[in-house]
């Protein structure tokens, strides 16, 4: 049976609840990509922008004006780049029977919907995952950690990543701003005894126990404005095989970066999600229904258009080997 257009879809905003609630849902689930790879919104779903090279960007000019003439102008040679957002969706029936029978304990629309937006959110964590976590696209930019952060007594995570820090500042004249890691990692450097020692005698907090160090003391004891935490799994194993669950970001990498936080895609950051919303899409997903007489139900849909791409893949340095194998 051809599947509707979305024209006969109806849009469910009693489903897709507001923006709060979408930050906080991602917050619980441990997605980080949009914060890695903050959202720009875009008037087209494909199109060129000027991508202002690092070094012009940090051009010295002449800023003495004699009088009667002008002032010094800039002249950006900008370097084409181009973008290309693609529809992400998924969908989940809901069976009449099954929807009355079960209506006393759970609504089972609510259920489809964060069942098909968590596969379009999920999806889109794991291409920002594979993007930034990419041994072979920071090939020149990856440092190799000598004592993994698991080894608890021997490890220097705040050198390591002070040496990151001072790559890029060497490399772009930018100073970073995040660290990247997951859930595992997070855990290890909570039991670091560098990072222990530092918050005890430098004041980053109160905490001497690993299990009171939070990612805002760890960004102090970093020097860093933010410690972004990434706690997401996936199913690894293909469909109708035994899972085999395993973290999104990698447990064998960390990336010191700086990251965009504005709405200027001159604003020199590791990436940006392109996203377009002329088709009704929502960055954290647009939530539509439709009758499928052929299941005799309907059918929850969550969908968005968008682009992941990395734009100053020079402001980033990767750490390998942060956790033993």
């Amino acid at each position: 049976m051809p599947q509707p257009t979305t024209s006969l879809a109806t849009l469910r905003p009693d489903l897709a609840g507001s923006l709060e609630e979408f930050d906080l849902a991602m917050d619980r689930n441990g997605f980080i990509g949009l914060r890695v790879l903050p959202v720009i919104e875009v008037a087209k779903k494909s199109g060129t922008f000027g991508r202002i090279p690092l070094e012009q960007l940090l051009q010295e000019r002449d800023t003495l004006r004699a009088p009667g003439s002008g002032y010094s102008r800039g002249n950006f040679k900008f370097t084409p780049d181009s973008y290309i957002c693609e529809e992400h969706g998924a969908e989940e029936p809901v069976d009449d029977t099954e929807a009355e029978m079960y209506r006393e304990y759970f609504d089972a629309e609510l259920v489809a919907t964060e069942r098909a937006r968590d596969v379009v959110l999920r999806n889109h964590e794991l291409r920002v995952a594979s993007l930034v976590f990419n041994a072979t696209t920071f090939t020149s930019q990856t440092t190799n950690v000598t004592n993994e952060w698991d080894d608890y007594g021997n490890a220097t995570p705040i050198d390591n990543i002070e040496t990151a820090v001072r790559a890029i500042w060497n490399r772009t004249g930018l100073w970073p701003n995040a660290l990247i890691i997951n859930r595992i990692v997070f855990r290890n450097l909570r039991n670091c005894e560098q990072v222990i020692d530092r918050i005890a005698s430098q004041g980053a907090g109160s905490a001497i126990k690993a299990s009171d160090i939070t990612a805002d003391m760890l960004a102090r004891v970093f020097d860093l404005q933010q410690v972004l935490v990434a706690g997401s799994p996936y199913n690894s194993a293909n469909e109708g095989a035994a899972a085999t669950i395993a973290p999104i970001w990698s447990s064998e990498y960390a990336m010191v970066a700086r990251l965009a936080g504005g709405n200027d895609i001159r604003e020199p950051g590791l990436g940006r999600t392109f996203h377009w919303g002329a088709d009704g899409s929502r960055i954290g997903t647009t939530i539509e229904s439709y009758r499928d007489e052929t299941i005799r139900g309907d059918v929850i849909r969550a969908r968005h258009d968008v682009d992941e791409k990395l734009i100053y893949p020079e402001a980033a340095q990767l750490l390998d080997n942060v956790t033993t194998t």
